[in-house]
């Protein structure tokens, strides 16, 4: 039974890293923990660790938990509590495991998970830019590219679970092929673990460019910061890759405000903080891209993603799923 006043421990699993935080109910942080996301058979068990750590933080300060929330970066079976197993996972180790069950049996504690652009949306939705409003679209930049729903007040997960899947909006019909498969994926121009490979291609188009210098000659070493630093500096290769992304950055956030008519969209990530100082010149670009009415009816905020607050999101999806699951049972 969850106690209406006590704390939540909230989990963020990322590919890099990993973090765990005690949450007040209303996104106050009280403490929070990072580990590396360490290497394949390990993942689990720094999961527990961290979450091992929240718990003696909350027994310390004499509080109790009412819940644990994971947001998980893959497709997630929400009511059964796992990572779904799909070919080309990012965490492929923690596919199919049932953590929800594990983390429940060793904690004693009620456990939800979810998608981890879902659970940041949740987050930003009760605690942050999108408080009081009733639609919001969180779209999570980093390694690939990933949005959480918001519409009318709920959680839109679609029938599968899987709705959000932005980066894997086709912008292109004669575009590279993307991880997923498709082709001409908003991902592949726009993600800081893709953005790279538009670079490496046209190498041989811009024999001047200053950019390998930068690597010390070793084309694998471009990726998205340093390609957004060579743009702003001049350099000609690095700016036909910006430019591009920023065109399909725009032709993505048209997208959703032609069909979904949010009122916020918040653009987070690890790829934001390059992304910020374009903004301007990047909505000047999705004025081509949406119908006029229903982008001036929309706010775009870039914000640059902060790993300690990302425990808000499996926090907020404590506090979503209880009150959804007593509304619903």
């Amino acid at each position: 039974m969850m106690d209406a006043t006590d704390p939540v421990v909230g989990v963020d699993v990322g590919a890099s890293t990993i973090s765990a935080g005690l949450v007040r109910r209303d996104g106050t942080i009280l403490t929070a923990v990072q580990a590396p996301t360490v290497a394949e058979g390990a993942v689990v068990d720094t999961i527990l660790s961290l979450i091992d750590r929240a718990l003696a933080a909350a027994r310390e300060r004499g509080l109790g938990v009412s819940g644990i929330g994971l947001g998980l970066p893959g497709l997630v079976d929400v009511e059964k509590g796992f990572m779904r197993s799909i070919p080309r996972s990012w965490l492929a180790e923690l596919c199919d495991v049932p953590l929800a069950a594990i983390i429940n049996e060793r904690s004693g504690h009620p456990v939800f998970v979810d998608n981890d652009v879902n659970a940041l949306t949740l987050a930003e939705w009760m605690f942050g830019l999108g408080r009081g409003a009733s639609s919001l679209v969180t779209m999570a930049i980093g390694t690939g590219i990933g949005a959480g729903l918001v519409l009318d007040g709920r959680l839109v997960r679609g029938h599968l679970q899987i709705a959000g899947e932005i980066g894997h909006l086709s912008i292109d019909l004669d575009g590279p092929t993307c991880v997923c498969g498709g082709v001409g994926c908003l991902a592949t121009y726009v993600a800081g673990g893709m953005i790279g490979d538009r670079a490496r291609e046209r190498l041989a188009r811009y024999p001047t460019a200053a950019l390998l210098e930068r690597v010390g000659g070793d084309p694998a070493r471009i990726g998205a910061p340093l390609l957004f630093e060579a743009a702003a500096a001049g350099d000609p290769l690095a700016h036909a890759v910006v430019d591009d992304a920023c065109e399909a950055l725009a032709m993505g956030i048209g997208a959703l405000v032609n069909l979904l008519n949010p009122e916020i969209i918040v653009i987070t990530g690890g790829v934001a903080p390059s992304l910020a100082p374009l903004r301007d010149d990047i909505m000047r670009r999705v004025r081509r891209r949406a119908l006029a009415a229903a982008l001036d009816a929309t706010t775009v905020r870039v914000v640059p993603g902060d790993k300690r607050g990302t425990v808000r999101g499996g926090a907020a999806l404590v506090l979503y799923e209880a009150a959804r699951r007593a509304a619903h049972p």
